[in-house]
């Protein structure tokens, strides 16, 4: 293997240091920046290996990755993590940091104050964790991809934070091991360093607004760093009151589309989606966040696809063998089979794995094997089914993610998910069941069968489109035209990413694919996990019976929308939010502004004269306008919802600092004051109304129907400008929001915690509310036996909550939090053996006893 590098380049660093971390044996090449580079694609100064087989890798990454695989160190799901991490958050800032050092000459702190949050984030991994590492007790490729983007900016260790100890400690670690300090000491010469800075002032300085930009990850303060605290220019006021004084005439004109309506040419054509909802239950509030037929449609266009598929040999044919129930006259997905384990001869084994010993098991091989259905022995019998030949399909499949990627914007966790299906190579992906409900198969020999829900479901987009018009092609055969948008949760990405993709491709038809695909994490409930079986949690058949409005919940739901990790729904917090953000900050303003143009000006809005001060707070609200707008670009939705509520806090405070109510009663001076800021205010509460309406439409509405904003000023701008001018009439204001009492939500939260009645959780209608001096009663009471609906949600439940505790074990988590997340799997497991007429008593796992 030859390795190329250049002296003086950072990204040698990682690279040198993981060749020498993994006993890598390179040849090792320096060049400098003008010679050519191995790869043709290589920007100067990024090192390039070159394998025997003449392969080239030109990703600084992946090159550290190579030298580890290479030594049989197969990389974890937390590796991948960081190294996602990495080259998407941590790159960028690092690269704006060094260059504010090389070019601007800052030092110290002042040098990494864009890495601050990523620092933090770093030190905040290593205490929560207790490990000496990023990704465990060892050392791994992402302690050394990490250090090696740290190391140029922060080798001065009077850069480094002192209140960091962990980060320091393991970056003292790093910068001392062996593999290492070579790196450092080949790479960054005095000279080295000299032509490289010398390059770096021939470039454009890195633009970290436009980096963050790119990023989908949640940043809760960034609006806070790019409006509230930055200062503003003379250039940015006096054009913020020039857009000002344009009023209406400013805005945009708005737009009202034909029906159906199609994409235009010229104009910019958004298509979104958003993941279907299962139809053999109610979403709770998770599914909602994360993604909220006409059956002979539908068959028609999955068919269609299917035949296209085939007709390009994009199909196989493959024996599977599987257990069949003859009782119930079907075969059995693995969460309907249990059994003893061929390994540790643990007695109630699942289909799929053994919760005991934790092997993943082929159903078939399971010893004793039972129905949980019926209870009746099921019989191993071989059945055909049709393949997705993903394998064939890859060479298509992997340059236009490429080309996706750069152009679009997909979540960190899209990306990863996705780079994890197709890092070792993608298998073949069986799309028939042998079910009776479904989409039919048409072809003879699989006519028993039917689709696989995950090949024909995203085929649910097309013929929704098609069922709203007879011109749906216009949408979906029109990549050149149209941008496609994907919402889900993170569990669905593949099928979005590898296996619809992938079956458009094969189709050779012309179809639209995603260009940003959009992936939450997970919503959790209150300290644990939504579960309809055991009554846990708010499903969206019941949120209506809460008394709590809708856009109360939208708010909410949004404000704690997953965007880069898990997050959790609170009854606590739901109130704490809509008593301060809702009630004290937002509607405390737009209501405040109403009320002083009718009690003081008649209705009327007043004649304004501004000031330089008015006109810095024009400039601030532009600010947050125009971030407000970037962030939704990006598709930080969470993000752009804090913009609108400092927006809010800005008029609170400009109110309160003015006084209109006492200056109203004082000289004409004061009254002109009085006049100008109220005027400003109700033109800000206007402007919120429109900011409002994709979050609290139903809020918006009603802002916009008691200040009586004009339809043409409904509109969106990136300028913010009067469009309630002196003398427009304001109608009757009223408050937007009412308290949530602690009365009222301990009440909620005791409704939704668990031990519901079956028929109150499915029907909320019915108010089977218990008594409140009367407990609810235990799960295992309302549970019938045998009720298979019952038996797989709890299967399920069990299984996830297996999953849970196992990654709790593997990433060494504290005793403490192990054995509560035991104990609610030994509690579900219970419920479980109650709902299968079983005794409740879950087998201990055998261990060493003391003597």
């Amino acid at each position: 293997m030859r390795l190329r590098v250049a002296a003086g380049a950072p990204a040698a660093l990682k690279v040198l240091a993981a060749a020498g971390a993994a006993a890598a044996p390179v040849r090792l090449v320096w060049s400098g920046p003008v010679e050519r580079p191995l790869a043709p694609l290589s920007p100067p100064w990024v090192p390039s290996l070159e394998l025997d087989s003449g392969t080239i890798l030109f990703s600084p990454n992946a090159i550290c990755q190579f030298f580890f695989l290479a030594r049989g160190e197969e990389p974890t799901d937390l590796t991948n993590q960081w190294l996602e991490w990495e080259a998407t958050e941590l790159q960028p800032a690092a690269s704006a940091a060094l260059y504010t050092q090389l070019v601007h000459g800052k030092k110290g702190l002042e040098a990494v104050e864009a890495l601050g949050k990523l620092l933090a984030h770093i030190e905040q991994n290593l205490s929560r964790r207790g490990t000496a590492y990023l990704a465990g007790d060892t050392k791994s490729v992402a302690d050394v991809v990490v250090w090696g983007t740290l190391f140029p900016v922060l080798q001065d260790e009077t850069s480094l934070p002192t209140e960091l100890q962990a980060l320091r400690t393991w970056f003292q670690s790093m910068t001392l091991s062996e593999a290492c300090r070579k790196a450092a000491d080949s790479v960054l010469m005095p000279r080295a360093l000299l032509e490289f800075k010398s390059y770096l002032q021939k470039q454009p300085p890195p633009s970290l607004a436009m980096q963050r930009a790119t990023s989908n990850e949640p940043e809760p303060s960034l609006q806070e760093e790019e409006g509230s605290e930055r200062a503003l220019t003379e250039e940015e006021i006096t054009a913020a009151a020039d857009a000002w004084a344009c009023g209406a005439a400013g805005l945009p004109k708005p737009w009202q589309p034909q029906k159906p309506v199609l994409p235009v040419e010229g104009m910019r054509n958004v298509l979104i989606t958003s993941a279907l909802p299962y139809v053999n239950n109610v979403p709770h509030l998770g599914n909602i966040i994360g993604c909220v037929l006409s059956a002979d449609t539908f068959a028609r266009i999955a068919q269609d696809i299917f035949q296209r598929l085939l007709a390009r040999g994009f199909l196989l044919q493959d024996t599977v063998e599987q257990l069949r129930c003859e009782d119930c006259q079907r075969f059995l997905a693995d969460r309907f089979v249990e059994g003893t384990c061929p390994f540790c001869s643990y007695e109630e084994a699942r289909g799929d794995q053994c919760d005991k010993c934790g092997k993943l098991i082929n159903a078939v091989e399971l010893k004793n094997p039972q129905c949980k259905l019926c209870k009746g022995v099921p019989v191993v019998k071989p059945t055909q089914h049709l393949f997705l030949d993903l394998p064939k399909l890859e060479e298509r499949l992997e340059p236009w993610l490429e080309q996706s990627w750069a152009s679009g914007d997909w979540t960190a966790n899209a990306r990863y998910i996705t780079r994890s299906w197709i890092r070792d190579g993608l298998k073949p992906r069986c799309i028939t069941r042998d079910l009776k409900w479904g989409t039919p198969v048409p072809l003879d020999g699989f006519r028993d069968k039917v689709f696989y829900v995950w090949f024909d479901a995203p085929i649910g987009y097309l013929s929704i489109t098609a069922n709203y018009t007879d011109q749906w092609e216009r949408w979906w055969k029109n990549p050149q035209q149209v941008e496609l948008y994907n919402f889900m949760a993170k569990d669905n990405v593949p099928f979005h990413s590898v296996i619809f993709p992938c079956s458009l491709l094969g189709a050779e038809d012309n179809y639209t694919l995603v260009n940003h695909l959009i992936a939450t994490e997970y919503l959790n409930y209150e300290d644990g996990k939504f579960s309809k079986s055991r009554g846990v949690g708010v499903f969206g058949d019941m949120a209506k019976d809460t008394g709590i409005p809708a856009d109360i919940w939208r708010f909410y739901l949004l404000y704690v929308r997953p965007e880069g990790q898990d997050s959790a729904f609170s009854w606590s917090d739901l109130m704490l939010k809509n008593n301060s953000e809702l009630l004290n900050n937002l509607g405390n303003f737009i209501n405040r502004a109403g009320m002083f143009v009718c009690k003081f000006f008649g209705g009327a809005v007043p004649n304004m004269v501004l000031t330089l001060d008015d006109k810095r707070l024009l400039a601030r609200v532009t600010l947050e306008l125009r971030q407000y707008h970037q962030l939704l670009e990006k598709v930080r939705i969470r993000d752009a919802l804090r913009c609108i509520l400092s927006i809010s806090r800005h008029g609170n405070q400009y109110i309160q600092v003015n006084e209109p109510w006492k200056r109203i009663k004082g000289d004409e001076k004061d009254r002109q004051r009085a006049s100008t800021v109220t005027g400003v205010a109700v033109n800000m509460a206007s402007m919120l109304a429109v900011l409002l309406q994709p979050y609290m439409p139903g809020v918006s509405l009603a802002i916009q129907e008691q200040l009586c904003i004009p339809p043409d000023c409904f509109v969106l701008s990136h300028n913010f400008t009067c469009t309630l001018p002196p003398g427009h009439r304001v109608g009757t204001v009223s408050p937007l929001f009412q308290k949530l009492e602690n009365d009222q939500v301990e009440a909620l939260r005791k409704r939704f915690g668990g031990g519901q009645p079956e028929n109150l959780a499915v029907e909320p209608q019915a108010k089977q509310t218990p008594p409140a001096s009367e407990p609810p009663p235990a799960p295992a009471t309302v549970m019938a036996p045998g009720d298979p609906q019952l038996i797989q949600e709890l299967t399920e439940e069990v299984a996830k909550q297996g999953n849970h505790v196992r990654q709790l074990k593997a990433n060494k988590a504290e005793k403490a939090q192990v054995d509560m997340e035991v104990a609610k799997l030994l509690e579900l497991k219970k419920q479980l053996a109650l709902a299968e007429g079983k005794s409740p008593e879950v087998p201990v796992p055998k261990g060493k006893r003391k003597k």
